[in-house]
């Protein structure tokens, strides 16, 4: 291949401090190993995007929302090692630099919109997945009354920007927060056996919708934007790359080959155990399927409402550096450093005060920025760099995503606006009223299912 590039190491172009890396096992050589690098990658993956992924599968139907999951990883894999051939290529080592390089100033404002818009909206909806699943939350403590306004979720949002986020995204060097990323990564997995056991012991109680199997449905590529939402992470892959020992594409290969490895995994479980449980009654937040009173489930929503705010702060620090290189050269001084921060959670939190339902914030992302970023930038910079013959296969493969991150980019906005989908956000579903299930198709006796569950410690109904 012409970079010959499995042991190509990207020259720096410049000192940035905040960007030089994202985890640090020894944090006074800014540099970290290779699992704390696949940390960083899954969780920056497995962040709010994966709570919507039985939401996809609603919309996709699930037997191609399965496929079209397995399709969205690889083309995930495929173009984040793009990226950094990319960067051997030119001699870049950051995505702005290679995309300035490529396609000059034009291109170059383009990425810098998409990389702010993508981390920013994502902000926004870890706040609003901390206000729904924390104000539940603190709604189970005894002696609560549901309706206090301190366990509201505009309050449970304030409260967790003050106190947490906001504190966390003042890091200047990100590094500090790789053990951060490994709780976060724990607690994922935490999450993923809660939804595990409720498909076992609460998905046979819950009617299965008439489409519940149905093979493909039209919203497939709202449900695809949805998925490049939960996968994508290329806004901060340079920042990863440059943390790794003496980094080469083969090892960052190797890297990313883990860590969506263990993406996929982690996302296939949880999307096909949220869907079975739920099926055509899915939620853009699958918390807010299971009802308020399974303690369970409450356990869940804490440590997935802990997940998001460890989360956040990575989110805003590719948000940061963005404006930092765009406006001021890559560098902030302390007061601007401060100043920048707080405008930008400011800004989130406002939004996300104004908005509750996730799914619409999900679609939009994936497909106004999330394809952009991972179908087409990638390969319309490789195709311009590589000297490659046609028949390579990196250069047919970026050739086949150019127009499908068109396609999904343009009718998916389209499909989003003019066919959005319900939410029912902050309501209780129907099946957690013993009084409603008379309204269902299962075989059960209402007696038989209060029974059943009682037995399996579900304290579902109230």
């Amino acid at each position: 291949m012409g970079y010959q590039g499995q042991s190509l190491v990207i020259p720096p172009q410049r000192d940035v401090d905040d960007s030089e890396t994202l985890v640090s096992e020894r944090e006074h050589k800014g540099k970290s190993c290779q699992s704390a690098a696949v940390f960083n990658v899954v969780n920056s993956i497995i962040g709010s995007g994966i709570i919507g992924l039985p939401y996809s599968m609603k919309q996709a139907g699930f037997p191609l929302g399965i496929l079209l999951l397995f399709w969205v990883s690889y083309i995930t894999d495929f173009s984040l090692i793009l990226l950094i051939k990319g960067g051997a290529l030119s001699g870049t080592d950051t995505y702005q630099s290679l995309v300035n390089k490529t396609f000059g100033f034009p291109g170059y404002l383009l990425l810098s919109v998409l990389q702010f818009l993508y981390p920013f909206i994502a902000m926004i909806s870890y706040n609003i997945i901390a206000g729904d699943t924390l104000s539940k939350v603190f709604q189970r403590l005894p002696g609560v009354d549901p309706e206090n306004l301190f366990i509201g979720r505009h309050f449970i949002i304030i409260l967790s920007t003050v106190t947490f986020t906001l504190p966390l995204s003042m890091y200047r060097d990100i590094a500090k927060l790789g053990k951060i990323s490994f709780i976060s990564t724990v607690l994922t997995t935490l999450i993923l056996g809660i939804v595990i056991t409720r498909v076992v012991s609460l998905g046979p109680h819950i009617p299965k919708t008439e489409d519940a199997w149905v093979f493909a449905k039209p919203n497939a590529i709202q449900a695809v934007g949805v998925m490049s939402f939960a996968f994508i992470c290329h806004h901060n892959c340079f920042l990863v790359y440059g943390s790794l020992e003496e980094p080469t594409v083969a090892k960052w290969s190797h890297t990313i080959h883990m860590s969506i490895s263990v993406s996929v995994f982690i996302s296939t479980l949880f999307a096909t155990c949220g869907y079975l449980t739920f099926t055509g009654f899915t939620q853009g937040d699958l918390f807010e399927n299971y009802c308020r009173s399974d303690d369970l489930v409450t356990f869940g929503r804490f440590c997935y409402g802990i997940t998001v705010i460890l989360t956040y702060p990575i989110e805003c620090f590719v948000t940061r550096e963005v404006l930092a290189t765009v406006f001021f050269g890559g560098t902030l001084s302390s007061v601007f450093h401060i100043v920048i921060t707080v405008v930008i959670i400011a800004v989130a939190t406002l939004v996300s005060l104004l908005i509750d339902c996730l799914g619409i914030v999900l679609e939009l992302n994936g497909v106004l920025c999330a394809a952009p970023l991972i179908f087409i930038i990638p390969s319309a910079c490789y195709l311009k760099l590589s000297e490659e013959p046609r028949t390579h296969a990196d250069k047919i493969m970026s050739c086949v995503m150019l127009p499908i991150g068109a396609v999904v980019m343009v009718f998916g906005f389209i499909m989003a606006i003019t066919n959005p989908q319900d939410c029912t956000h902050g309501q209780e579903m129907f099946y957690c009223f013993p009084d409603n299930f008379s309204l269902s198709n299962t075989s059960d006796s209402h007696f038989q299912l209060t029974t059943q569950l009682s037995i399996l410690n579900i304290s579902i109904f109230q």
